[in-house]
C-alpha cells in the first residue's frame, strides 16, 4: 500500500478524499517532527518509531580492501507491537 492508496482507504471509512488527504498528511507531518525532535512515537497496538544513534566505527572497503573510518550516524527504527506481530504470523 501506498500512500495514495492509504488516503483511499481513509476516506472510503470516514469522509471526503480531501479530508482524508489532510489528515493522513497531517498525521506523517507530526510523526516526522516528533522524530526529528528524537521523540518516540508509539501508536497503540500498531508499533513504536524512534531515532537510534549508531556509534563511529572501522569497515572495510569490499573492493579494495582499504579500512576506511564509517561515521556515527541517527537511523530510524521501527518496532512492531505484538497485535501487529500477531497479524503477519
Amino acid at each position: 500500500m501506498n500512500k495514495a492508496q492509504l488516503i483511499e482507504a481513509v476516506a472510503q471509512k470516514t469522509c471526503t478524499k480531501k479530508e482524508a488527504q489532510v489528515a493522513v498528511e497531517t498525521m506523517l507531518e507530526a510523526i516526522r517532527g516528533s522524530l526529528k525532535k528524537k521523540e518516540a512515537v508509539t501508536i497503540s497496538g500498531f508499533g513504536t518509531f524512534r531515532v537510534k544513534e549508531t556509534k563511529a566505527r572501522t569497515g572495510r572497503n569490499p573492493k579494495t580492501g582499504e579500512t576506511i573510518q564509517i561515521p556515527a550516524k541517527k537511523k530510524i527504527a521501527f518496532r512492531a507491537s505484538k497485535e501487529l506481530k500477531s497479524l503477519v504470523k
